[in-house]
């Protein structure tokens, strides 16, 4: 029997009542009922103005908002006034600092122009450098102003496009899993997110992943190629989301598909890295070179380990450890897909290789779970445990920001490097209890919060409902049969399912 096309599928999923996360997530439940309780049996849901999609879209345009107002110390005063008051208040960014240090005030073209500090070039991927330069051409304040008001100006002008960005994630994340449009609003109110939005450019690249993973939900194997492609222009991590995609298109039989994605992606690539490639290519390499010669940074278990023996390790054997950790996880992880009794979603492994990065590199920046949020939301969308998590995430950002006031200033304030390693454990153990709840959940699907309701794979595209290729472990092949389905609790039907905004 062939296996279903990704059109029948999402058909198969519109035909499916919506999932209403306060009848399946007890946390949810709670919640709701500061908003007037659970959604009864005969609500006609998505019938007004206010859908899923808008609904999302707008809280998450409010809490980018709030993000904004907690930098207001630091836009008014604390970037201007040396450094401790920006880590005392926690309001950091690099987005200020970097338009004067990386000649974006001085009118430099990034990558063509050396700068007149020791970083020489601006050590940031091309796709993203670009989105800086945009940014610089739109801050309208002339030359002749302080440079106060053209660096306050130029955070006002990338926060105004990384909210866009912020609403994209938003919106992509609703959509990739249509049955379940309300799981975006985890996306939408995590602290976390609104915390570190502005203190970097990362929302750039997740913009474009979380993108990606919509059209690949949709059978759009190209569009997912060259999204991906251009997110890893923007970005080194979002290469890593096509191992798992490897592994699971391997399973299926899905190598068409896969070869288009990767042709895609190699494509978009190369369109934006190429030019800068041949024209500076001393510019180009700055990212790459920069990212080897870097040495152990905030938030890594290796800044413990050296922190706590006061030997310095050397930066290739860190590099050459991490890399080997980062293989040895990711065979894990592709063991995993290819034994396991049933194929698990794309989402999952996608989490999992990427949580994988983070464990194991030699720097953890606290807008880096700008990378995590949208996968968790659509690997594990259950409130408690992605409010644990997020939990971890908040006492890491502000762990980073007490421990440089206290060592950046007046030793009696702030956090001492003890309380800063407690802060990097907290971390580390929060995303690595997600990283097992996820393993769980492909090991006993009828555990999976998104499989419970009979689903096999939502953002799965192609894959989902897709028979394997061969069996796991034995490489028999099957008779063809589709996946097979879980049995679990199904969601309570509603009247009129929810529409896409």
């Amino acid at each position: 029997m062939p296996s279903p096309s990704a059109e029948d599928t999402s058909v198969q999923q519109q035909e499916r009542p919506v999932v209403r996360p306060t009848d399946q997530d007890e946390v949810a439940a709670a919640g709701s009922e500061l908003f007037g309780g659970r959604v009864g049996r005969w609500a006609r849901l998505g019938d007004g103005p206010l859908t899923p999609v808008r609904v999302v879209a707008l809280v998450m345009i409010g809490m980018f908002a709030l993000g904004m107002v907690q930098k207001i110390p630091c836009y008014e005063w604390a970037w201007f006034r040396g450094a401790t008051s920006q880590y005392t208040h926690a309001c950091y960014s690099d987005i200020p600092h970097l338009f004067l240090g990386r000649g974006f005030a001085d009118g430099l073209v990034p990558y063509f122009d050396r700068l007149s500090n020791d970083m020489q070039y601006l050590e940031y991927p091309v796709l993203t450098g670009v989105f800086m330069q945009v940014a610089a051409w739109l801050t309208l304040t002339p030359d002749s102003d302080p440079i106060q008001q053209r660096e306050q100006m130029y955070w006002m002008v990338n926060a105004g496009m990384l909210m866009i960005c912020a609403v994209i994630i938003a919106v992509c994340t609703v959509r990739t899993h249509r049955r379940r449009p309300w799981d975006g609003l985890l996306v939408a109110l995590a602290p976390a997110f609104a915390l570190t939005a502005t203190i970097n450019w990362d929302l750039l690249a997740v913009a474009l992943t979380a993108a990606a993973m919509l059209m690949w939900s949709r059978g759009r194997v190209l569009a997912f190629g060259i999204l991906i492609g251009l997110a890893t222009a923007a970005k080194l991590y979002p290469v890593l989301l096509l191992g798992p995609l490897l592994v699971l298109c391997w399973r299926a039989g899905r190598w068409r598909e896969y070869g288009t994605a990767l042709l895609g992606a190699g494509a978009a690539w190369l369109a934006v890295n190429l030019p800068v490639m041949l024209y500076a290519p001393e510019g180009w390499r700055k990212f790459y070179t920069f990212s080897q010669e870097r040495p152990i940074d905030f938030g890594s278990f290796w800044l413990i380990i050296t922190q706590r023996t006061g030997r310095p390790i050397d930066v290739e054997t860190v590099n050459t450890t991490s890399m080997v950790l980062m293989v040895v996880l990711c065979a894990g992880i592709a063991g995993l897909a290819l034994t396991a009794a049933r194929r698990p979603r794309f989402a999952q492994l996608a989490f999992l290789v990427v949580a994988a990065f983070i464990l194991t590199n030699k720097v953890y920046s606290p807008q880096y779970v700008l990378w995590l949020i949208p996968l968790v939301v659509l690997a594990r969308p259950r409130w408690r445990d992605f409010l644990i998590w997020q939990t971890c995430e908040v006492m890491y950002f502000l762990g980073i920001w007490f421990y440089l006031a206290h060592t950046s200033g007046d030793k009696n304030q702030g956090l001492p490097q003890e309380g800063y390693q407690l802060a990097i454990a907290v971390h580390l153990l929060g995303t690595l209890y997600l990283c097992a709840l996820v393993v769980r959940d492909i090991l006993r699907p009828e555990k999976d919060p998104v499989r419970r309701d009979g689903s096999d794979d939502p953002s799965g595209g192609v894959l989902d409902g897709a028979p394997d290729a061969f069996a796991p472990v034995t490489g028999v092949r099957p008779s063809g049969h589709a996946a097979r389905t879980v049995t679990g609790h199904p969601a309570e039907p509603v009247a009129v399912p929810t529409r896409d905004g």
